[in-house]
Formats: structure tokens, sequence, C-alpha cells
């Protein structure tokens, strides 16, 4: 942030304060002649090259000692924080250079004069001081600019401090919302198992290994905000049977995965969430049971995922509706207005429908 540490700066500095004293100063005093340039004589011409050797010499005071207002800005004043001390500081620089350069500046052009119009500097102080206001406008100007850019400079730091907040922000309230396992699932499932082994031993272990691999999923999936649809299918037929366990054959379960889509990718967790919340607030209220089907196509360039099952929305109306929140919310925060998320009731099935983005 510092200007006086960086060479491009120095650069642009230069020839900023040539550009500036040749643009109001020396333009002004020979361009009324310049539409005669063919006719003059030899003192005109001199007196040419002393306004430009003039314009030089003005340039490069100012471009040198505008450092010393430069020191107290990069060193004295915090954009951030301005106080009357760093303001006072910047007074006090500023002073001292308008003094400094006007002590300079007339035996500097007294050189020029004197090898070029061959006469000493005839103007008396009163004359002199009225210099003061130009070249004290010339370091307004200078300053201004490097105030801008300062406060510029100042803004872009504190949004990309801010866009960084936002992006940790995302990423915790990402990492809270994903890869949640319902624990009730988790107790119910351990108690139904409990009582398998006994009945059923075979059955048991391969209950306690689809377990297993739904635990080992939703840590290990966690760090990620996608994964392959075919691998959260696994997660989800896990799911369904272990659910069987209890619902038995009041659980129908039926895929129609487009095998186009297998590779494509989806949020963890997510596709697990809506068959948990079919099967829980769904199938497993209903004294007959019910269906639960898992439906997936590509429909105009979008990744188009359905969860039906038997039942009515008016089921879970005294539920929170947490997971549903869940979805919504990572699906917003990944994909922004892109991804929708639908829940609708149609002829006694709740249909709900994620539509992702392939780009």
């Amino acid at each position: 942030m510092k200007l006086i540490t960086n060479w491009k700066y120095h650069l642009l500095n230069f020839f900023g304060w040539q550009l500036y004293i040749f643009s109001t100063l020396t333009f002004d005093k020979v361009s009324y002649n310049l539409s005669k340039l063919e006719e003059w004589s030899p003192s005109e011409w001199n007196r040419f090259q002393y306004l430009i050797i003039e314009g030089l010499i003005c340039g490069f005071l100012g471009f040198t000692l505008s450092y010393i207002i430069l020191f107290a800005v990069d060193y004295k004043v915090e954009i951030k924080k301005i106080t009357k001390k760093s303001l006072l500081w910047l007074i006090i620089c500023f002073v001292i250079t308008q003094v400094i350069y006007q002590l300079l500046l007339w035996p500097f052009l007294n050189i020029p004069l004197r090898y070029y119009l061959e006469r000493e500097n005839n103007l008396n102080g009163i004359m002199k001081l009225a210099n003061v206001p130009i070249f004290t406008v010339a370091f307004l100007v200078w300053l201004f600019v490097i105030m801008a850019y300062k406060v510029i400079k100042y803004l872009k730091e504190i949004r990309i401090k801010q866009l960084e907040l936002e992006s940790d922000l995302k990423e915790s309230t990402l990492n809270s919302l994903k890869g949640q396992i319902n624990p009730h699932f988790m107790f119910n499932s351990l108690n139904n198992i409990r009582g398998l082994i006994l009945e059923d031993p075979s059955r048991s272990r391969e209950m306690i290994t689809r377990l297993s691999e739904m635990l080992r999923y939703s840590l290990t999936k966690n760090d990620l905000h996608e994964i392959r649809l075919e691998e959260e299918m696994e997660m989800v037929e896990n799911y369904i049977h272990i659910s069987k366990i209890q619902l038995e054959e009041r659980l129908e379960y039926i895929e129609e995965v487009a095998s186009e889509t297998l590779s494509l990718k989806i949020p963890p967790m997510i596709l697990q969430m809506l068959v948990e919340n079919a099967v829980k607030h769904g199938v497993s209220n209903l004294k007959e049971g019910g269906l639960v089907k898992v439906k997936t196509n590509i429909q105009n360039d979008k990744l188009v995922v359905e969860v039906m099952n038997t039942g009515r929305l008016s089921i879970s109306s005294n539920s929170t509706q947490i997971g549903l929140k869940n979805i919504a919310s990572r699906l917003k925060l990944l994909y922004g207005g892109k991804a929708n998320f639908d829940l609708k009731e149609v002829e006694n099935y709740v249909i709900a429908t994620i539509t992702i983005p392939l780009t």
C-alpha cells in the first residue's frame, strides 16, 4: 500500500508532474506564437528553449519535493483511521514543501535565464509571491490524486476481506448443513439390528455393514461440496435396506435412474435427506405403508432429481422441516439462483424435485 516503495509510482509520478506543468504553464506561454514558428528570430528560439527548460525544472522540483508529503501520507496517515494528529502532520509537510519549492525555484531558474536570455531574474518579491498559488494548486492536484488512489486501494482491500469473510461464512454454513445423519435413525437402526441378531444373524451382519458404510460415507464426504450421483445412490440404497428392517413389506422402493446421470455431480447427503424425509414423514406414517421412488434425468442442460413418496404434505405439517430447509439452503449457497428445490403434492403423492445446472 506504500507508494514510496513502488517503482511504478515513481515513473508515473515523474511523467505526471512534467505533463501537468507543461500543460498548465509552458504550453500556455509558447502557444500564442507557434503559428509563426518559421518566422522566429534567434532570440525567440532562445526564449522557447528557456521555457522548455523552465517547465522541466518546475516539474522536476515538484516531483522531487512531493516525496516530503508522500512520506507523511504513507507513514503518518492511515486511510482507515485519519486522526487530527495525522492531518496536522500532512499540513505541516505540505507547508514545508511549498516553502522549499519557492526557495529553490528562482535560483534554479536563474541558470537557464543567464544561458538563453543572458539576464538575471528581475522579478521582485511580490511578483514571486504571485506564483505561489500556481504551484500550490499543482501540489493540491497531486495530493488529491494520491489520496484518491489510497482510498480506492483501501476500499478494494476491504472488499476483498469482505469476500473472504463471506466465503468463510459460506464454507462454515455448508459444513454445518451437509453430512448430517439423523441421530434418531441411527439409534432406531441399532436397536432394530440388535433385535435381528438372534433372529437372523447373517442379515444382521449385512445391516451392520450397511450402517457402517453410511457412517463412513458421512464422515469421508463431509469435506466435499459435490460427489457423483452414483456414490449418493449407494448411500440411499443402504438407507433403504436398513429402513426395511422396521417397515418390512410396508416400504416399496423403486429406482428410475438414467445411466447418463450417474457420473454427474450433486451435493453429498442431499438425495439421502430427501429419501429419509420421504420414508420418515411419508411411508412410515401410513398404516398400509407406501412407495418411495427415485428418478433422475437430464432436461435443458440440467440434472433433475425427483423423489416421490406415498402420502400427503399435511402429514408432516407439524414438523420443523429442518431437512427440507437444509436442502434449500445448501442449493442456494452452492449454486445461487441456478438450482431449484420444489415440493408439491400430486394425487396422494408427495414429489420433491431438485434441479441442478450441469455447468
